[in-house]
């Protein structure tokens, strides 16, 4: 009698990925993907500019994307704060400011910074980029912002300021130094994405599982 042809052995499924929109530096995101429990390989990261930050969300190439503040974007929806990232002055390395341990948002008015860009919110470019100071010093915002490159090039060839997060650290190169702004408070930080349409499973799973770590 023949010996019955073994089963086919079932299909192995990878476990799908979470497309990540992120800007800049993905050392932020990445210290939330480990505090959620997610490994490392379980997101990819999409990358977008200032002038276009919501691009690759309604293109349908991320899943979700971070966020500083709420958008207030009437197709997008917020999940609670999955983090904060301080408040920080990026400047050049030969900047009066760049050898402080920390430094008053006060001590940043003298100096430009960045106009809003392109298509990003205005009120939170007036959160990022206050108008003014807590003592009504005017912050002036004289420079065009268009990508990081040309941002990182003014920093290190003028006096120029930018207003930012302490998690570009990452990012920047030698020659431009991250700063603690002291009196500004930190920047929620949340995952947003396309409202009508619901998220996959394994995108849901990652936002709960982000905003259960946040309240540990």
């Amino acid at each position: 009698m023949p010996t019955p042809a073994p089963a086919p052995a079932p299909a192995v499924t990878a476990p799908r990925t979470v497309r990540l929109g992120v800007h800049g530096s993905t050392h932020l995101a990445s210290r939330l993907v480990a505090a959620a429990g997610h490994p490392p390989e379980s997101v990819e990261y999409v990358p977008y500019e200032v002038t276009e930050p919501f691009g690759p969300l309604r293109a349908g190439e991320a899943d979700v994307m971070i966020v500083k503040y709420d958008p207030l974007e009437p197709d997008l929806a917020v999940s609670a704060p999955v983090g904060f990232d301080g408040r920080a002055v990026l400047v050049g390395a030969h900047h009066p400011l760049a050898g402080r341990v920390s430094v008053s948002v006060e001590e940043v008015a003298e100096y430009g910074g960045f106009r809003c860009p392109g298509e990003f919110p205005a009120h939170v470019w007036d959160l990022v980029v206050p108008p003014r100071t807590p003592l009504g010093r005017p912050i002036r915002r004289v420079h065009a912002m268009t990508t990081l490159t040309a941002m990182i090039g003014l920093l290190r060839s003028t006096y120029a300021i930018h207003l930012s997060f302490e998690s570009l650290d990452a990012v920047v190169p030698p020659d431009v130094k991250v700063v603690p702004v002291h009196d500004l408070p930190s920047s929620p930080v949340a995952f947003a994405w396309l409202r009508g349409t619901e998220p996959a499973a394994h995108v849901r799973r990652f936002v709960a599982d982000a905003e259960r770590a946040a309240l540990r």
